[in-house]
C-alpha cells in the first residue's frame, strides 16, 4: 500500500467532502473553462498539501467547513501556479499527462490561471475567511520572489547556500508552511499555534525541495539521474556543496560547462560525476534530515493523537519518496 494511502484513511469521510467541495470551487459557466476544470481534476496528483491542511486542522479539533475551504484554496492555488509554471517553462507534460498550455495554447493557459486564482480568492471573501486568505496570499507573495530570485541568480550561476535556503523557503516552503498554518487557524483561531504550525510546514517543505533536488542525480531507487535541473541552469544544493569544495579553475570550468553545455548528455553526466565525488549528495540529506527534524521537533509540543502521528508520516513521507 501506497504510505499516502495510510494517512488518508485517517481522513477518509473529510478527503470525500473535500474532493465534492474542490469540484463545486472550479465549476464555470463557460464552456471551455468547465472542460479544463474537468481534466484539470481528472488529472489530480497525491494532494499533498491539502492533507497537510486538514490533519493539521484535525490535530487541534474536528474540521470545519473553514478547514474545508482553506484546504481548496491551496489546492487552486497550487494548481494555478503548476499551470502558469509549465507556461514559463514551457512544458508539455506534468505526471504523465499533457499540460494545459500543450493541449490549449498558452493564452488559454494564463488565463486559467488567473481564473484559479480569482476562484480562491472568492471563495474566502465570499465567506469572510480573511485570516486564511491572509496567510495564503502572503504564500503566494513569497512564491512569486523565489522564483523570480531563482531567474535573477541563476543568469551567474555563482549561488551562496543561503540565497538558495532563500528560493526554496520562498519557492516551496512557503505553501506547505502556509497550508499547515491555515488548518491550524482554522479550528483554533490561536495565533500562537498557527506560527508554531507555520514553522512547522516551512521546515517540512524546505526538507521537501531538497529532496526533490535530489532526484536531479539519481539513486538506487529512482534509477538514472535526469538532470533536468542542469539542463535548465538550475544550481540546487548538491552542485553549490561541490561548487565551493572543487579547485578555482574546476569551479570555472564547471561553470562554463553548466553556462555553455548544459544540454550536452555527457557534460550532463560530468556535472552529476563531479558532485558525486566531492560529497555533494551525501551533504544535501544530511541537510534535508535536519530540516525534517526540525519540523518533527515542532510537531511534538502539539496534541497527542492519531493526526498528529499522520503529520508525521507525511513528513517522513515527503522525504523518503521515490519520486
Amino acid at each position: 500500500m501506497h504510505p499516502i494511502s495510510n494517512i488518508q484513511q485517517l481522513l477518509e469521510n473529510e478527503l470525500l467532502i473535500f474532493e465534492t467541495k474542490f469540484k463545486d470551487a472550479v465549476k464555470s459557466q463557460v464552456s471551455l473553462l468547465d472542460r479544463i476544470m474537468h481534466y484539470i481534476i481528472k488529472r489530480k496528483g497525491k494532494q499533498v498539501r491539502p492533507l497537510f491542511v486538514l490533519l493539521s486542522a484535525r490535530l487541534f479539533n474536528p474540521v470545519n467547513d473553514i478547514s474545508y475551504r482553506a484546504a481548496a484554496l491551496v489546492e487552486l492555488l497550487h494548481t494555478a501556479t503548476l499551470v502558469h509554471d509549465d507556461v514559463v517553462d514551457e512544458a508539455y507534460e506534468r505526471r504523465g499527462f499533457f499540460s494545459i498550455n500543450a493541449l490549449w495554447k498558452n493564452k488559454v493557459a494564463v488565463l486559467v490561471g488567473d481564473y484559479l486564482l480569482s476562484k480562491g480568492l472568492l471563495l474566502s471573501l465570499e465567506n469572510n475567511d480573511f485570516e486564511v486568505l491572509k496567510t495564503l496570499s502572503k504564500a503566494v507573495k513569497q512564491m512569486s520572489e523565489g522564483e523570480l530570485l531563482q531567474m535573477e541568480k541563476s543568469r551567474s550561476l555563482n549561488l551562496s547556500e543561503s540565497v538558495y535556503f532563500e528560493i526554496i523557503t520562498n519557492k516551496t516552503a512557503s505553501l506547505l508552511a502556509a497550508s499547515c498554518a491555515a488548518g491550524a487557524w482554522s479550528t483554533t483561531q490561536d495565533p500562537k499555534l498557527t506560527e508554531q504550525m507555520w514553522q512547522f510546514g516551512e521546515q517540512a517543505g524546505i526538507a521537501f525541495q531538497i529532496k526533490d533536488d535530489l532526484f536531479d542525480y539519481g539513486n538506487e531507487a529512482i534509477g538514472k539521474p535526469t538532470g533536468n535541473d542542469i539542463k535548465e541552469k538550475k544550481i540546487t544544493l548538491p552542485l553549490i556543496y561541490t561548487l565551493n569544495k572543487v579547485s578555482a579553475s574546476r569551479k570555472r570550468e564547471m561553470i562554463y560547462i553548466l553556462k555553455n553545455k548544459n544540454k550536452q548528455k555527457q557534460s550532463i553526466a560530468e556535472i552529476i560525476d563531479e558532485v558525486k565525488r566531492a560529497g555533494g549528495i551525501e551533504y544535501a540529506i544530511t541537510k534535508m534530515n535536519e530540516h525534517r527534524d526540525r519540523s518533527l521537533e515542532i510537531l511534538a509540543t502539539m496534541p497527542d493523537n492519531e493526526y498528529k502521528k499522520g503529520l508525521a508520516s507525511l513528513v517522513h513521507y515527503t522525504t523518503e519518496r521515490k519520486y
